[in-house]
């Protein structure tokens, strides 16, 4: 491992495009110019499923990787009184486990791949972002919040860094502080099909507006070319 790694490369570079407010703070207290670029999707690629495509059982999902599961597995318990009272299947991808069991809920767990990302993102009814709030996820850029948007999937986000000021709460989705939330924002969605697509339709629009290539590459192109000129 090459602990110094980050600073290294910020002490080596002429100027640090940074995903949010919080990277920028750290890359500016190494006294390097920095320069706040989202982390951003395709949005002609990552867009909504065909309207006829619907799920039989609504489908609550989760897309992340080894190292995030220990978030997702915080609202386990929630999940499991879920399924006391609604019907739904869970969708899990890029655990890195073989097996995942919560007590009465119909799970799916598959490998993350990378040619099937976004069908795996249409697929969802319902997509969950639990974090808590450790210096790792303080950094993060709330991307998985940006994909569900674009692909027109309602979410429910734990307000942890950027991820508590990312697009219009109650309107885009809902922010869930407590483990009373989890259940009551779940719940609403799993029972009120015109919500889900009410919010789905609004987040997609949001992505389109502040999270397509199309809005950030004039951006990017002025801080590469205010790097050249140095």
């Amino acid at each position: 491992k090459w602990f110094s790694k980050t600073n290294d490369l910020i002490r080596w570079s002429r100027l640090v495009t940074c995903g949010n407010r919080e990277i920028a703070a750290y890359v500016s207290s190494k006294g390097r110019p920095a320069v706040i670029i989202p982390t951003i999707v395709d949005t002609t690629s990552f867009r909504p499923r065909a309207a006829s495509a619907t799920n039989d059982v609504p489908v609550i999902g989760w897309i992340g990787t080894h190292s995030t599961y220990q978030y997702v597995r915080t609202i386990f318990p929630v999940l499991e009184r879920l399924a006391r009272e609604h019907r739904f299947h869970l969708r899990l991808v890029g655990t890195g486990v073989d097996k995942v069991e919560i007590p009465g809920v119909e799970i799916e767990n598959l490998a993350w791949k990378l040619d099937r990302e976004i069908a795996d993102f249409q697929s969802l009814d319902i997509g969950v972002y639990p974090i808590v709030a450790d210096d790792w996820s303080v950094g993060k850029s709330c991307f998985k919040a940006i994909q569900y948007m674009a692909v027109g999937v309602p979410f429910v986000v734990s307000p942890v860094g950027v991820c508590e000021e990312i697009a219009v709460p109650d309107q885009t989705h809902l922010v869930a502080r407590s483990e009373q939330d989890w259940y009551e924002h779940l719940s609403r969605l799993l029972t009120d099909a015109s919500l889900r697509r009410q919010m789905g339709d609004a987040g997609r629009d949001y992505a389109v507006q502040h999270y397509s290539t199309r809005i950030h590459v004039q951006k990017l192109a002025a801080a590469l070319r205010s790097a050249v000129r140095g």
